[in-house]
């Protein structure tokens, strides 16, 4: 018996099958877990603190051992399990926490701008880019003076060019910018705002927190479905300090519904000599019609129509890093700049980089080819079908597993048009029930996520649907792969 196997078999004792315990008494299983000391004398484990760290595998040591201990007090244990499956669930946690390929996702879910998923990818000037500000780079040192500069210079210039503002500044995100935005142009006043407008985003964030917590008093004014630029014009008073239009970017009121376009709005605006903000949510510099979805508000538009400040989300239609864009009238950003809340939200430089990577592709007119999302939503319908024969074909001679090419509806994601569908082909993959040793497709979608790369997709019906659309190209093989392991019971 070898060193490993002999310190092994100390620690974890006679084997005992779990069961005959109380809710005080701990699962006899809990003792054969072997100690975090006994399995790092392993030469497998040694091999992965040489590779990885050994501070590191000591982190997902404890983890994966907590791990089972957590799924034996929940019953879902039969074994502790050897020590090479030990040795290979480490390798896959410290490769998750420590390289690369572990965050890399296979979105087959038919959500193009997935949350869960990091939203829009980034296209690959950008990711270049992010890599040439690994050292020291030219950040805000303005070339001929040597003297600091604006550290978002080109990034408003681009934005300028664009959009026909003049000036423009970059957050961390688009609730960063409206609360700067009310901040600075409003704190200690009246907002007024239609009720219909009202919205929350993820995570339960709403907009009459984020009023709040900019020092600005909200006034609602009109109903849910309907307000009337006359409902602002009775509500403005002495204390008002600005008017607010906020896309409702994540749903939308049907039938006798209606609000003042942003037009109207910035009309009374100027008839009051007051600010008008523009919170177009996703934002959009290009018309999305040419894609065969509903236009979202533009921000040129917005901008042309009178709006003071328009601020929107850098990495939703815009297919950027996470951020939130303000553009408008050169005083009122530079107002912005000087709030010590731009401080706090202002945003690093690689998202600096990678976002003027991604906006130079709008100014070249070259973003319908360079970004992912308009790749997505421009591939055409012979070549979803060309990657779901790829599955099709590598899961025919698959015993128990049927694969059915079939239309479907893929969504923009991200609370971008909420309610529109771009129509997709699908794969569904279902299991044979009396098959032996087939998962079951919650049991099979798990294991597909665990993967290295994990594969998203939807599950309904008692299938697994993999839409194309949100493939890359070549992607379809690896997801091709994983249901062959998946299939085979090589788990």
């Amino acid at each position: 018996m070898s060193g490993d196997a002999r310190s092994l078999q100390n620690c974890r004792g006679a084997d005992k099958a779990p069961g005959g315990f109380d809710s005080h008494t701990p699962p006899p299983l809990l003792k054969q877990i072997p100690a975090v000391s006994a399995l790092l004398e392993l030469d497998a484990v040694r091999a992965l603190g040489r590779e990885f760290g050994n501070g590191a595998v000591k982190l997902e040591l404890r983890a994966l051992l907590d791990g089972l201990r957590a799924r034996i007090n929940a019953g879902a244990l039969a074994g502790i399990p050897g020590d090479g499956e030990l040795a290979a669930g480490l390798r896959k946690r410290l490769t998750r926490l420590a390289a690369p390929e572990g965050r890399a996702a296979v979105n087959a879910a038919g959500v193009l701008l997935h949350t869960g998923l990091g939203r829009s990818p980034l296209c690959r000037e950008a990711v270049a880019a992010l890599g040439g500000m690994g050292a020291y780079s030219v950040l805000q040192t303005g070339l001929a003076s040597g003297k600091r500069s604006l550290r978002e210079e080109k990034v408003e210039r681009l934005l300028v060019e664009l959009t026909g503002c003049e000036a423009a500044t970059v957050v961390n995100n688009n609730a960063a910018a409206t609360m700067l935005v009310l901040n600075t142009l409003a704190a200690g006043r009246q907002v007024i705002i239609s009720r219909g407008q009202l919205i929350e985003i993820g995570g339960e964030f709403r907009m009459p927190d984020v009023m709040a917590q900019s020092q600005v008093s909200m006034r609602e004014v009109g109903t849910t479905n309907r307000t009337h630029l006359h409902d602002y014009e009775r509500a403005i008073n002495e204390n008002t300090g600005a008017l607010i239009h906020v896309h409702t970017s994540n749903f939308r009121v049907r039938g006798f519904a209606g609000v003042p376009d942003i037009a109207g709005l910035c009309g009374l605006g100027r008839q009051k000599g007051l600010p008008v903000i523009d919170d177009i949510g996703s934002g959009s510099l290009v018309p999305l019609s040419g894609f065969g979805l509903a236009d979202e508000p533009l921000v040129r538009a917005s901008l042309s129509a009178g709006a003071a400040v328009v601020c929107f989300s850098g990495d939703k239609l815009i297919c950027g890093p996470q951020s939130g864009i303000i553009c408008g009238k050169k005083e009122y950003i530079e107002r912005i700049r000087r709030n010590p809340f731009a401080r706090m939200f202002r945003v690093c430089k690689l998202t600096l980089a990678a976002l003027e990577a991604t906006l130079l592709h709008f100014v070249n007119d070259t973003y319908r080819e360079a970004l992912p999302f308009y790749q997505m939503l421009s591939v055409s319908r012979p070549e979803l079908d060309a990657r779901a024969a790829v599955l099709v074909r590598a899961l025919a001679a698959e015993p128990g597993v049927t694969a059915v090419v079939e239309d479907d509806v893929a969504y923009v994601g991200s609370g971008s048009l909420p309610d529109e569908g771009i129509p997709t082909r699908v794969v569904r993959v279902s299991f044979a029930q009396a098959e032996a040793g087939l998962p079951g497709v919650e049991a099979a979608a798990e294991y597909l996520r665990a993967g290295l790369p994990s594969v998203f997709c939807r599950v309904k019906a008692n299938a697994l649907y993999f839409d194309m659309r949100t493939l890359f190209a070549g992607e379809e093989l690896v997801v091709a792969r994983q249901l062959q392991c998946l299939a085979r019971g090589e788990l």
